[in-house]
């Protein structure tokens, strides 16, 4: 056999070489794909199933209104906006609702319900259905409305003789005049002394 010969059964043995790997690269990558790509589907399950449910924290504003607060079940801030709704039972078995909440301008996931309790205890229950489903409970104290303190009177004085507070400019006047001549009069025995 040639030098000429050797080299193509080499470069033969090569390029078949090349083939064989080249074709059984991907069926090698495929068998390490499918075991990485079931673990990615079950990581992106577990937040998809998280992120399908709401946690709903649920207190009182002080007065007789109810907030609430919502957020995905994980923690991450609600960045939507979610149908609430509101029931309550309160003192002699008193009912409020079904109430749909509105979304307030105080923060993502920020509801309100207004006044709409009287004062006394309340159990308040909060449901959202799906597809972001979450319920919350909670017993609210409900209290009257505060209002601001009255302002303090304010003792308005007003003059009982206008002609008396007219009366001390001329006086004010006059003893200016007495001043500026006792002042003259001084200067001018001051300056005769001297000479």
């Amino acid at each position: 056999m040639s030098v000429t010969g050797i080299r193509k059964a080499l470069a033969a043995v090569f390029v078949g070489l090349a083939l064989t790997l080249s074709a059984a690269a991907p069926a090698a990558q495929a068998a390490q794909a499918a075991p990485a790509a079931q673990a990615a589907q079950a990581a992106q399950a577990a937040p998809a199933a998280q992120a399908d449910k709401l946690k709903l924290t649920v207190a009182g504003d002080g007065a007789q209104g109810v907030t609430i607060q919502a957020t995905y079940a994980d923690g991450r801030r609600l960045e939507q906006v979610v149908r609430l709704v509101l029931t309550a039972t309160g003192p002699d078995g008193q009912r409020v609702g079904p109430v749909q909440l509105e979304p307030q301008p105080e923060g993502q996931g920020f509801y309100s319900s207004g006044p709409v309790l009287s004062t006394g205890t309340w159990k308040v229950s909060v449901n959202s259905p799906a597809p972001l489903a979450g319920k919350a409970t909670a017993t609210v104290q409900a209290k009257a409305a505060q209002s601001p303190p009255a302002p303090a009177p304010v003792a308005v004085t007003t003059p009982t003789d206008d002609a008396g507070s007219a009366a001390w400019w001329p006086l004010a006047a006059a003893g200016l005049v007495l001043v500026a001549v006792a002042m003259g009069v001084a200067m001018l025995f001051g300056r005769r002394r001297t000479t």
